[in-house]
């Protein structure tokens, strides 16, 4: 949901009188950048650090897992006293110790990977009636997707309002709605069918009321427990606009609020969102404020205003809003941000796609805006201003130097570890070394697709190991199509004869403990081409400390 997707921010389609609300009653953020997609926002906005130094900077190829030592917002409101829960996306890794439920949350329900229709979740979740994970177990849920996390959300709240110790809140509510495939029920999708829109902004749009619904629902709930005005509710976006643009000439024109660009991009309008702050007994509400500010501001700025607990040697990219949700007239004063989306390999000498921001200039990639006076981004000034470009250029060079060698060890998959056995993980996490990483359902039982990679992992203790490969997920096999299987950890090499028919084949072998670096192939038997293996488990059979030596 970008910034332009909301009635009080000029949407002449919309009709969201519960955002609209909640704007006119909050301290509203009007400079406010987050990074342009995904898993990088969640790191940086849970972290209160680049994404780039937290180890998930993109969203697939390994790149979303939130590294084991960083410090997150839950684990500082636990160790503050607070009931912590998180219901919706986490996007951040789904096994040990990635989990929301090993990060500081209590109680959680979530769906996995970045979807709830996409590889790694059980198969049929499409929004509707899907199988989610409470504290890590499957669990039918009846209804939509959106409405299922609210009602997480006011249960859990609901639980101890007037307990004796009166313990405090804090919930993450991340949802996965506007996200594609687009789908909502008619009610919600109709009215906007009716203004003309194409299908998809029609049900991406009905997916924003539907929010705006159960916004109102949270709302009303707060103020029945009579939690409303000691609670700080806070609503952000995490990219720009999923909507896309007409097809033809026919359609109501995209609304994104005079901005460029949209979700993924590093021009404004892929990465410049709204993120408003409600406080009734901390802070006067109906404002607007400016100073330039991030996501990432967003965990100093809790730390500051609840006293939390956070270990002395945190160190944040972000600064605490204090002064500008408290104080009409603050002093914020001038700093430059970077937004990036750097490629899954950090040491790429590729050039990726940047914007430098000061509360004056945007440098995107070598253009120049002034983006005071074209907030549009129409107008290069880059050759009138060589002086600023050199600065930002500058600047952009020793911030990637800088948060590229935070981590110099990767984010690994840990294997045999006594709090998750079997471990699991799919393609969407590999890194590709012959075609993409694969996460979309559909893409299994492309006969014409033939992607390989490898995956990074950990095997946390040396021992006798099951490795199961397969091309489909558990809950739904299919055949396999290959004559042969091979497995590669490290220097141990195996390979298998196999039926075409068979939906699965596992190898066992002794490991030792330590880094390892785990790649498969599936050689197809009717055209003798080779594919990696799109879902792979690995159990600890049986631990020995002579495992794996000759």
């Amino acid at each position: 949901m970008g910034y332009g997707d909301v009635a009080c921010h000029g949407n002449p389609w919309l009709k969201t009188p519960q955002l609209d609300r909640l704007h006119a009653e909050s301290v509203c953020l009007e400079d406010f950048h987050t990074d342009p997609v995904c898993t990088p926002t969640r790191a940086a906005l849970l972290t209160g650090r680049y994404s780039v130094r937290t180890g998930a900077w993109t969203i697939t190829e390994g790149r979303q897992l939130l590294h084991p030592d960083e410090f997150t917002m839950a684990q500082a409101f636990a160790a503050s006293g607070y009931r912590t829960a998180m219901f919706g996306k986490w996007h951040l890794g789904d096994p040990y110790p990635y989990a929301p439920m090993y990060r500081g949350f209590q109680e959680v329900v979530a769906h996995r990977a970045g979807g709830v229709d996409e590889i790694g979740n059980p198969t049929g979740n499409h929004y509707f009636d899907d199988t989610y994970y409470r504290n890590g177990n499957p669990e039918k849920f009846h209804g939509y997707c959106t409405d299922v996390w609210f009602d997480e959300t006011m249960r859990f709240i609901g639980e101890k309002p007037n307990s004796p110790e009166k313990q405090p809140f804090f919930v993450y509510l991340p949802l996965n709605a506007m996200h594609s495939p687009f789908g909502v029920t008619d009610a919600y999708a109709d009215p906007y069918r009716t203004q003309g829109h194409p299908e998809e902004r029609a049900r991406f749009y009905g997916m924003i009321a539907n929010l705006d619904y159960n916004l109102g629902r949270l709302l009303i709930r707060l103020r029945e427990l009579g939690l409303e005005r000691d609670t700080l509710l806070i609503v952000m976006g995490d990219n720009g606009t999923a909507a896309k643009l007409p097809t033809n000439g026919t359609e109501p024109a995209l609304f994104n609020a005079g901005m460029r660009g949209e979700k993924g991009s590093v021009y404004e309008g892929g990465h410049r969102l709204c993120c408003w702050a409600r406080w009734p007994a901390g802070f006067r509400g109906g404002r607007q404020v400016g100073g330039l500010t991030a996501h990432f501001d967003l965990m100093p700025t809790l730390v500051d205003l609840c006293g939390l607990n956070v270990p002395h040697s945190l160190h944040f990219d972000g600064r605490s809003l204090r002064p500008l949700l408290e104080h009409d007239h603050p002093n914020w004063p001038d700093r430059t941000l970077v937004v990036s989306r750097e490629p899954a390999n950090i040491t790429s000498t590729a050039r990726a796609p940047f914007a430098v921001l000061t509360e004056s200039w945007r440098l995107v990639n070598r253009e120049l805006y002034a983006i005071k006076s074209d907030p549009g981004q129409q107008h290069d000034v880059a050759a009138d201003h060589p002086d600023v470009v050199n600065r930002l250029t500058t600047a952009y060079r020793e911030w990637r130097k800088d948060v590229s060698h935070e981590h110099p060890q990767e984010a690994r998959f840990l294997v045999g570890d006594s709090h998750e056995n079997p471990t699991r993980f799919t393609a969407r996490d590999w890194f590709p070394d012959e075609g993409r990483a694969i996460w979309q359902t559909a893409q299994l039982a492309d006969s014409d697709l033939f992607a390989q990679g490898f995956w990074l992992i950990d095997i946390t203790q040396p021992g006798r190991y099951a490795v199961r490969l397969s091309r489909f997920p558990e809950d739904d096999p299919h055949p396999i199509g290959a004559n042969e299987a091979r497995l590669i950890i490290n220097d141990q090499k195996q390979t298998q004869v196999t039926s075409p028919d068979a939906s699965s084949v596992t190898f066992t072998l002794d490991l030792p403990a330590g880094p390892a670096r785990l790649k498969t192939a599936l050689r197809e038997a009717r055209s003798g081409k080779e594919r990696g293996a799109y879902f792979v488990q690995v159990q600890l059979l049986d631990a020995s400390a002579t495992a794996g030596k000759p």
